[in-house]
């Protein structure tokens, strides 16, 4: 609504035209895009509320921070998602503004923090990097279901889970038991 205040530091806004109508804005230019496929991602950002539902097409957002810049600080971050056969759609370094060579990430990765596998690499990433920001998960914008293999599936990471909970439970074997 501040579009229209006449107070207002500004003197023109980029917005759809449904935006322009809506608000009573007058275009002075259309199409001004320089790349005629383009997409525009809009997200909404709002305070910390309940987490959506997990729909089985769903995206996790997340900043990490780089706490030390060392070889292989990277590689750490990703063989966490790796491991438990998460797929990451975008990854991008950004300077923190601190001082140079000071860094974070920000990642989109395929999967819902109530998968197994996506719940996991979030412990594993804060074990390396406790400043680890969860910004949220939710659903993808195209609903594309993605794959997940049989080894990193919900069903796999429970029954790992029973079997190690059966060996802290059960007898050591004798060496004689073992071959």
């Amino acid at each position: 609504h501040d579009l229209l205040d006449e107070g207002a530091s500004h003197d023109a806004a980029i917005c759809s035209p449904l935006v322009a109508n809506r608000l009573g804005l007058r275009i002075l230019a259309e199409h001004i895009g320089d790349v005629a496929d383009a997409v525009t991602r809009f997200i909404l950002v709002s305070k910390p509320d309940t987490l959506p539902a997990r729909t089985g097409a769903d995206k996790t957002t997340l900043v990490i921070p780089l706490p030390e810049d060392h070889p292989g600080a990277l590689m750490e971050i990703l063989d966490q998602f790796a491991a438990r056969g998460v797929n990451l759609s975008r990854i991008e370094s950004r300077p923190t503004g601190l001082f140079l060579g000071d860094y974070f990430f920000s990642i989109d990765a395929d999967g819902h923090v109530t998968d197994a596998r996506v719940a996991d690499a979030l412990q594993g990433l804060h074990r390396i990097s406790p400043g680890l920001r969860f910004l949220g998960s939710y659903a993808r914008a195209d609903r594309r279901e993605y794959e997940v293999a049989r080894h990193t599936s919900d069903e796999a990471f429970a029954a790992a889970r029973e079997w190690v909970d059966s060996l802290r439970h059960s007898p050591t074997p004798d060496a004689e038991d073992i071959g």
